[in-house]
């Protein structure tokens, strides 16, 4: 999915300025595959992940397939994601795989081996990384990323509650969470016209966190069922400099299988982000 001579960011802002900010999540919790009237199988989970693609190519700057559900399925899950992946490279559409891998040395180099590097069936665009290992063990994704034209969304401070023990712990007089944020900082310290290198950080209460040198993209899931709304996005990143991704998945999804509905629904919460924080996803 990478673009010769294009990084990531580059695509990014492309896509956010043609489409908005909004980023819809490919979640298929078996729940929902009952919902579609589908069977909780790897049939079902292709009718609904790649149906769910073919709804949103061409209506949003980028889609967020959640890997845990397809991995449920095993190797046959895993070839409907490789399938899905296929599908967005064909629509032009970014994909932001959420896998949230972290570990350390050749470990982390075979994750980036897998979604990060040309010619791999699970390369995406971009991909959710946890640094709780120390940021440094990251290294061989970002190296990886970098070379590729490709992208990462390193967890900050997520959405949920049990994450503040970790991430607003305190060393060196600044919370573990801020920490993260300025490693990511530095990483996009003088790219133009946005660093690659994003943050995980959720839109369901107040963070805390200092974002106005971070020059990247910022993740905020939380939208819809979890409770936030475009109202708490725009204050809750009114500083950040970069762009703001505000996340939705089972709100939306709920509306399938009709593909026209899942469109409208997508237009709609299109029209409230416009609304709510600008068409250009505050670009700032």
């Amino acid at each position: 999915m990478s673009a010769a001579g294009s990084s990531f960011g580059r695509r990014l802002v492309d896509a956010v300025g043609e489409y908005g900010p909004l980023c819809v999540g490919i979640d298929p919790h078996r729940e929902l595959l009952a919902d579609w009237g589908l069977a909780d199988d790897p049939a079902g989970l292709e009718r609904f992940a790649r149906g769910a693609m073919e709804a949103f190519a061409g209506e949003v700057a980028l889609v967020k397939p959640q890997s845990a559900f397809f991995e449920r399925h095993g190797s046959a899950g895993i070839a409907v994601l490789e399938r899905v992946l296929a599908d967005a490279r064909e629509a032009g559409t970014l994909v932001l795989l959420d896998v949230k891998r972290g570990d350390i040395g050749s470990t982390m180099g075979g994750y980036a081996d897998a979604y990060l590097t040309d010619g791999s069936p699970l390369a995406a665009d971009a991909v959710t990384l946890s640094p709780y290992l120390g940021f440094g063990s990251l290294d061989p994704a970002l190296t990886r990323a970098a070379s590729t034209g490709r992208g990462v969304f390193v967890l900050a401070r997520t959405s949920n509650p049990d994450g503040a023990v970790v991430q607003l712990a305190e060393r060196d007089g600044r919370a573990v969470a801020q920490a993260m944020v300025d490693a990511v900082a530095a990483r996009n310290a003088g790219a133009a016209p946005l660093g690659s290198v994003g943050v995980v950080i959720g839109a369901t209460h107040d963070h805390g966190l200092a974002l106005g040198d971070l020059n990247g993209p910022v993740l905020a899931p939380g939208l819809g069922a979890q409770g936030a709304t475009p109202a708490d996005v725009a204050t809750r990143f009114a500083d950040l400099t970069g762009v703001v991704l505000p996340s939705v998945s089972r709100a939306l999804l709920g509306k399938g299988p009709d593909q026209e509905a899942l469109r409208a629904e997508v237009r709609s919460w299109r029209a409230e982000l416009a609304a709510g924080i600008g068409q250009a996803g505050a670009t700032r």
